[in-house]
This record gives C-alpha cells, structure tokens and sequence, in this order.
C-alpha cells in the first residue's frame, strides 16, 4: 500500500526489479520536468540541453553519434538538431571525409549562454538531491553508471574527444558542474 507522498505507481507490493525500474522511470520524468521548467523561459528543453552537452564532450559528433550517445532515434536527433540550428545553438557541417555525412558542433552563441547560466542550474540539480547524502548520492551515482554499462555496451564504446573539454566545460563524463540533460 502507497504512503499519502508516495505515488500509486511505486506500490511496495512489486517485485524489486519492476519496483526499481519504475522508480527511475519516475524519477527520469520528475527531473526532466523540473529541467524543462528551468529551461523553458530561454525556449529550451531538456532534450535540447543534453544533445547540447553531448556534441560539445564529442566535438564533432555525426548526427548518428549523436543520436547513439543520447539514446535516441536518428529522426528525434534530427529534430533537435533543426531547432537547435534556429536557435543558433548548434552548427552542421559536411563531413569532409563524407560528404553524405553530417557533423555537429556547438555555438559561440551557446558555448556563452552556458557559461552565463551553468552556476545556478549547478545548484538547482544539487537542491534536487538533498534527500541523499554525499555517501548516498556517490553510490547512487555509481550504480546508475553501472546499470547504464550494462544496459547499453554502446556507452563505453562511444566515441571521446581527443581535445580539450569545450569552454561549457562539458564532459563525456558526468561532473558535478553539468546540469545539462
């Protein structure tokens, strides 16, 4: 039976497994929701963001790359990307190696806006974690890294970039300064 702050959703009768995966599904949509509240007086989203993070830790990911290393369809990447592009947030390129290819990169107009608002969505995805501990908060880290490896083998094989973080200061791995996606 649910307590009254508990949704229905994560009854205690499921098995540990269903239990679990329905409480990441939940808190997946929880934080994204709270992100596109962040976001959405800039006309952005959360989705937007992290594909902003991702090219920036990749360099010049392909929209394929792209689409791999967010999890998503090359068609939903594809839509990012155009409004992106109107946004002036991110650039498409011709692969010079393959012409049929399309190679992304993000902004000055973008790499700048980060920088302006990276302090306060730090601390608001920090206030989002309150409940747990620095200890908690670790090894949650760490078990969802570990989920993540073995759900999907593509995320250790994913393409890094050689050159330094850009100035957004993303990387391909998760820091504490990243509140993007």
């Amino acid at each position: 039976m649910s307590t009254p702050d508990k949704s229905p959703f994560l009854d205690d009768g499921l098995t540990p497994p269903v239990r679990a995966f329905r409480a990441t599904l939940y808190l997946a949509q929880r934080l994204r929701y709270l992100m596109d509240e962040r976001l959405r007086a800039d006309g952005l989203t959360t989705q937007q963001a992290a594909l902003l993070t991702l090219v920036s830790a990749l360099g010049t990911p392909s929209l394929k790359q792209a689409a791999a290393g967010l999890g998503s369809t090359h068609q939903n990447v594809a839509q990012l990307v155009q409004a992106l592009q109107r946004k002036g947030m991110l650039a498409v390129h011709d692969d010079p190696a393959d012409g049929r290819r399309k190679l992304l990169s993000v902004t000055e107009a973008s790499r700048s806006y980060w920088a302006a608002r990276d302090d306060g969505d730090h601390a608001a995805v920090a206030s989002w974690f309150t409940a747990l501990s620095a200890a908690e908060l670790d090894t949650f880290a760490a078990l969802a890294d570990r989920l993540v490896s073995a759900l999907d083998p593509r995320a250790d094989r994913m393409p890094r970039r050689n050159a330094e973080p850009a100035a957004t200061g993303a990387e391909t791995a998760p820091r504490p300064r990243d509140s993007r996606g």
